[in-house]
């Protein structure tokens, strides 16, 4: 129980990455009013938080209406969630490549999006990777209904995190540093590749012994 919570964790917050976020979200707000930093940020966590809730409450049904296996569907969330995690280990972090994205939007606020959507809430708190996660481990035939409500617990705490981490991001970055940051990502891309590897040997040993995809 506690093992599986304590796993839930760590993946979550990897794929959902607070720390990863803060530089996104500093070069987003420069100039901004604290006031206004503060509703960007509280916007953002309440956006992602829904659409990751979203996917924890229908991702299964949409599975189901597709006929895809969960086997089958493990398999490749884990091969993504891998490939996910080489791009941390050895490409670009999600800071580098949100925040080069980023660069012509904010030296142009007319072009710019709310940026409390785009892009803290989607793509860099509730990323693809995110969204894979939350369904993989909600699976409703190897979860109970209490297992994907702690999942769900657990989701919104990362998110909670997150939403902290915004706010204090000024002073968190000053003490780590960009290239600190780049260090974290690189570490839990790490963690994310061992989480998404036993993913797949856990899908693949339950096809070879049941024949179920």
């Amino acid at each position: 129980m506690i093992h599986g919570i304590l796993e839930q964790i760590v993946t979550l917050w990897v794929v959902i990455d607070p720390i990863g976020t803060i530089p996104v979200f500093i070069a987003i707000t420069a100039g901004a009013s604290a006031a206004l930093r503060r509703r960007i940020a509280l916007q953002a966590a309440m956006v992602s938080a829904i659409v990751l809730l979203f996917f924890l409450i229908f991702g299964q049904i949409l599975i189901d209406a597709l006929g895809i296996g969960l086997n089958s569907f493990q398999v490749a969330g884990g091969i993504v969630l891998f490939l996910f995690a080489l791009t941390m280990i050895f490409g670009e972090s999600k800071t580098e490549s949100e925040q080069r994205a980023l660069s012509d939007m904010v030296g142009d606020k007319q072009r710019m999006p709310n940026p409390a959507i785009f892009p803290l809430a989607v793509p860099s708190l509730a990323s693809p990777g995110a969204m894979l996660a939350i369904v993989i481990l909600t699976d409703n035939k190897r979860f109970s209904v209490s297992d994907q409500a702690i999942t769900g617990v657990v989701m919104l705490g990362v998110i909670a995190a997150a939403y902290l981490l915004m706010r204090l991001a000024e002073p968190i970055i000053r003490l780590i540093g960009e290239a600190g940051s780049a260090i974290v990502s690189r570490v839990m891309g790490m963690i994310l590749a061992s989480v998404a590897a036993n993913a797949v040997l856990t899908a693949l040993l339950h096809i070879i012994t049941t024949g179920e995809l």
